[in-house]
Parts: structure tokens; sequence; C-alpha cells
């Protein structure tokens, strides 16, 4: 019989209070009422005819876990 490896889960988290970003998309940037620089820069990139955008961290959508 073959022995079974147990493999731990590391931690993900490089310290305890490392924070989260949402991924935000254009449209959650056109309507936000604090606009940011990167939201506005990610704003007029996506303006552009035929880009693709995978979204942008949002600072103002921080979660601490």
């Amino acid at each position: 019989m073959a022995k079974v490896k147990k493999i731990k889960k590391k931690n993900s988290r490089q310290h305890p209070k490392q924070l989260n970003l949402k991924i935000v998309t254009s449209s959650t940037c056109q309507v936000c009422k604090q606009q940011c620089a990167r939201g506005l820069a990610y704003l007029e990139k996506m303006s552009q005819p035929g880009e693709i955008g995978f979204g942008v961290p949002c600072i103002l959508t921080k979660r601490q876990t």
C-alpha cells in the first residue's frame, strides 16, 4: 500500500491585518461618489474603443480579514 502524504495549507496572508481590496469595473468607478486617481485613469483607458479590462482594485472598498 502507498502512503498518503498530508499537505498543509499555507496561510496566504503575510500579516494578520492585511487588507483585501475589491476588484471593481469601470461602471462602478463611473458612479462612485469619491472618484480616485486610479479609478479615473481606468475610466479613461476603458473609454477607448476595443479596450478589454479586468477591473481595478478599489481603495474605497477595503476590507480587513
